[in-house]
């Protein structure tokens, strides 16, 4: 089975290698924090390095911590063994969709959507359905839309936040699309890494409308710690010893000094708020800045860290768009089509989660590159 290339690392590449040549480079490609893991949980691996040797290990304390959050967060309350610490969130979504399906299923998913949804699905022999969300549906799949889907598909995955679009569910539509599941047969795998990172107000979990839902999530968003490899997937009672056969043989535990300084980062709650901070002004810029630079149809970015940007008043190649401005200015952006194969020739999309001097900067040397082409 073929899987498509991610082309942000295409760009990315380019991208350091201009950075080799000497040029100054604004990486706005990937969406990864710039800030780095709290300072509490580097300063509690240091101890951990000097004190253990380390091995294969999951933390049980960190499992339960993982439950508490749920609690705390949603009013959900979850066993700490339906809990799978993982590699972070890429091995999460090959577990789930491992456990969930059999090859040839069909697994429904909004377009624009998450570039690696669509090509771990073709590699697992599976078979996505992506629907066409638009404005009008504000680049998230509907319940409607699942109805309509004749036959039903065996799994749907949906993300609020969304990459690339930054869109939330609002809860009543996942409450539908939760009745729609239940009515239809249709499982759920649930993308929440980008919980915590609302602009909106709180960010429900599809566990509060669908208990048997699968849910993944990361370290990587809100706690700043892409680079540590650390995630989790919770996965239903009945579905726990199949996972767990699954993450035996494919991927064991996750980095043991991770979870080490996981557990302590789920508590620095002043620190990642502050990130969010940073976020949220990062945000205000972009939103204030694009219109003027020609870009006036963008997703609403309620969350996450992205913006998602119509740029088909300039191309239909958003690849080489993306290169010719990153060539031109040192700002690194993600083509559409990764994310959208028909209609993303026409979008391009900024991450947000650099510093805000970054952020200035870099719009500081775009505004000229696109009033240059009206």
């Amino acid at each position: 089975m073929t899987v498509e290339p991610f082309r942000a690392i295409s760009v990315s590449r380019l991208a350091h290698q201009l950075k080799a040549e000497g040029r100054s480079i604004i990486h706005m490609e990937f969406g990864q924090p710039s800030t780095g893991a709290p300072a509490a949980a580097i300063a509690r691996a240091h101890q951990v390095l000097d004190a253990d040797a380390m091995g294969y290990w999951e933390s049980p304390d960190l499992r339960a911590r993982i439950a508490r959050l749920y609690d705390d967060r949603y009013g959900v309350t979850v066993d700490p063994d339906r809990i799978l610490l993982t590699c972070g969130a890429s091995p999460a979504l090959v577990l789930a969709l491992s456990t969930l399906f059999t090859p040839g299923d069909r697994i429904a998913l909004a377009r624009p959507g998450y570039v690696a949804y669509r090509n771990t699905l073709h590699a697992l022999h599976l078979t996505p359905v992506e629907i066409a969300c638009g404005a009008d549906t504000r680049f998230q799949l509907t319940a409607d839309q699942l109805r309509a889907l004749d036959p039903a598909p065996a799994g749907i995955i949906i993300a609020s936040p969304a990459n690339p679009t930054g869109t939330i569910i609002p809860d009543a539509e996942l409450a539908a699309i939760a009745q729609v599941c239940r009515e239809r047969g249709i499982a759920i795998v649930s993308d929440e890494i980008y919980h915590g990172l609302s602009y909106v107000g709180p960010t429900p979990s599809m566990l509060q409308f669908a208990p048997e839902t699968v849910v993944i999530n990361s370290f990587s968003k809100y706690w700043s710690m892409a680079g540590w490899r650390l995630g989790w997937l919770l996965v239903p009672p009945n579905r726990v010893e199949a996972a767990r056969a699954y993450i035996g043989n494919m991927f064991l535990t996750p980095p043991s000094l991770s979870q080490h300084a996981g557990l302590v980062a789920m508590d620095a709650v002043e620190e990642l708020e502050g990130h969010i901070q940073t976020y949220a002004r990062n945000r205000q810029l972009m939103l204030d800045a694009l219109p003027a630079l020609g870009l006036r149809k963008i997703a609403p970015p309620d969350g996450a860290f992205y913006i998602w940007a119509d740029i088909g008043h300039l191309t239909d190649d958003s690849v080489t768009f993306c290169e010719q401005l990153l060539r031109d200015t040192g700002v690194a952006t993600a083509p559409g089509v990764d994310f959208d194969p028909v209609d993303g020739r026409r979008f391009i999309r900024f991450s947000f989660a650099v510093s805000t001097p970054e952020v200035e900067e870099a719009l500081n040397r775009i505004r000229p590159w696109f009033a240059a082409r009206g």
